[in-house]
């Protein structure tokens, strides 16, 4: 029995394949499952029209898409994150954070496209991975500035502490 896949079946073929499989798995399993139809020609005509729509629908897409990741690339974040004396930065930069930066700068992405691969924790040049299509991935440009972390003397707060307790004896 000849069958058109609708959808990609694990050990048989993948949507759109013309396969050859027995009479009863075709009758019994594919066809029921809504998995494949039978390979008249008029729906093979169908099966192909179908295709065309959608591929022009997903080169339509893809072009749009491609549109973002241009602006993208011409983008440049900066943020600056407070860091110790040793030069280990206080948490990370998110996928958050620099979806906001881009959002300031007019291009706006959903967080989870960025593709963080490891958290940022350090200051310099990075750049990050943004997976908007399946066929289209841009790259920001990130620099992370170092902002020392000036630590207060504590000698003023216990001597305040000190004539508190002076005082209500």
């Amino acid at each position: 029995m000849k069958l058109l896949l609708k959808e990609d079946v694990d050990g048989l073929g993948f949507c759109g394949d013309e396969v050859e499989v027995k009479d009863g798995y075709g009758r019994n399993f594919l066809i029921p499952k809504g998995k494949a139809l039978l390979a008249t020609p008029n729906n093979l005509k169908a099966f192909n029209h179908q295709k065309l729509v959608v591929q022009s629908k997903v080169k339509k897409v893809i072009a749009s898409v491609q549109t973002i990741a241009d602006e993208i690339a011409k983008v440049t974040c900066t943020v600056k994150k407070k860091v110790g004396d040793t030069g280990k930065m206080f948490g990370s930069v998110t996928a958050q954070e620099i979806a906001d930066l881009l959002k300031g700068q007019g291009v706006d992405i959903d967080r989870r496209k960025i593709q963080i691969a490891e958290p940022i924790k350090k200051a310099g040049e990075y750049k990050i991975p943004v997976k908007l299509h399946s066929e289209v991935t841009a790259e920001i440009k990130l620099v992370v500035e170092a902002e020392q972390v000036v630590a207060e003397p504590s000698e003023p707060a216990t001597k305040e502490v000190e004539q508190e307790g002076e005082a209500e004896v």
